[in-house]
């Protein structure tokens, strides 16, 4: 038995993949017509998904560059996203890994790809999230700048409708946020985890607010800070480096967390939206925007890939748990929605933007690199479009001493 005949008892006889392999060997799929082929371009790939035979093993495989796919990637993860470990019988598994048992021997010290990413220290202490951070985000401002478009926002856009452009979508979701915190001429903004400062400039250059913007990635401050200058925003927006949980001040009008919870972890939360609450004046209002699970009984840890690859100590928790400690915290909570749609959109035009800059892209920020977003945003993509997650935008209030809101009877968003 070849190498590609070895992998289509555990793809199925009709997955719509065809498997290609260094041996020559070619495994089509029966009856339709594949829509991509798995090209297994050494024995280090099959080394790397017999010691890894899940998400990790594929992704050490692909990264490294001795597994690659022909064809469109979202399409070819789409066709056997239903295929999981227990769907494979026992003896299939048994004579798969007793099959690979040598590869895996002859390679037992094989080394991951360099991108990989171990985390070390206390869980969500202030060293190991910034090692976290700078992981993913310090790696070239101008390869965000080319995937992610001249908005520089890497979080989920808000589509007005199916034929609206990123940056049009980038900019209604900032008017979103803008609208469900009520922002005014002379208000004062937290924008915590604010990444490139796209939510404090927008919020100062179109409804007059003073915002405070900090980031813990190095990379993403500096930018920011030169993108205030060069739009002379300097009087009412500062973007500072550092940590959330180091802002001293108090009194603010409003808050905007934006993708960060996701980096806080359960055992974090009472605290984070407690810390939030404080920073708030009376009637102040808090918007949460984070990437949530459907499922309550779903393990809150990334997959192996986004924990190692992606975003390390990133957890995933249901919309009911988030809600339930933004209320415990003593926030009112106001509004809630699910954009998950839009985030699959979103995606997708990150990956046409990469796909269209991948040779500048590599130059900037390395070939392996390059290949962690080039697998890791389709697969997102697929996993909202799927329900496997979705991104929730929870609006709460933190009342006056009378119990009072300051919201309208029905406020239109």
């Amino acid at each position: 038995m070849g190498v590609a005949e070895l992998f289509r008892p555990v793809l199925g006889a009709g997955a719509p993949i065809t498997v290609r392999a260094y041996d020559g060997s070619v495994s089509e799929p029966e009856g339709s017509g594949p829509v991509a082929t798995v090209d297994i371009r050494s024995e280090t790939a099959l080394a790397y998904l017999a010691g890894s035979p899940n998400s990790l093993g594929l992704a050490r495989a692909y990264v490294s560059g001795h597994l690659d796919v022909d064809g469109d990637l979202y399409t070819a993860l789409s066709a056997v996203s239903e295929l999981t470990v227990s769907d494979v019988s026992a003896a299939t598994l048994a004579t798969t890994a007793l099959r690979l048992a040598p590869v895996r021997f002859r390679h037992r010290h094989l080394a991951p790809p360099a991108q990989e990413h171990r985390q070390h220290g206390w869980m969500h202490s202030k060293a190991r999230d910034a090692d976290a951070i700078s992981h993913h985000y310090d790696v070239s401002n101008r390869f965000y700048e080319l995937v992610l478009g001249p908005s520089m926002a890497y979080t989920c856009a808000a589509y007005p409708s199916k034929s609206s452009t990123l940056e049009e979508a980038q900019f209604a979701k900032h008017e979103l946020v803008a609208d469900k915190l009520a922002l005014q001429p002379g208000m004062r903004l937290l924008d915590v985890g604010c990444g490139w400062g796209q939510m404090s400039m927008h919020a100062a250059e179109h409804h007059g607010v003073q915002a405070v913007g900090v980031t813990l990635s190095r990379d993403q401050a500096l930018w920011a800070q030169k993108e205030v200058a060069r739009r002379g925003l300097g009087d009412l927006v500062e973007i500072r480096h550092g940590d959330y949980r180091d802002v001293a001040e108090e009194g603010f009008d409003a808050v905007a967390s934006i993708g960060l919870t996701e980096h806080i972890g359960r055992a974090q939360l009472k605290s984070y939206f407690s810390f939030l609450y404080a920073k708030l004046r009376p009637g102040g209002r808090l918007l949460n925007h984070c990437i949530t699970r459907p499922d309550p009984h779903h393990r809150a840890h990334a997959d192996p890939f986004i924990d190692r690859y992606v975003f390390p100590d990133g957890e995933l928790l249901p919309i009911g748990h988030l809600i339930t400690r933004m209320n415990g915290a003593g926030f009112e909570i106001r509004h809630e929605e699910n954009l998950r749609e839009h985030y699959a959109k979103t995606l997708a035009a990150w990956s046409a933007n990469l796909d269209a800059n991948w040779d500048e892209c590599v130059a900037e920020a390395g070939e392996g690199s390059a290949r962690v977003w080039k697998l890791y945003m389709p697969a997102c993509e697929v996993g909202f479009d799927l329900n496997n997650i979705q991104l929730h935008q929870v609006l709460g209030v933190k009342l006056d001493d009378r119990g009072r809101s300051g919201f309208p009877l029905r406020p239109a968003y």
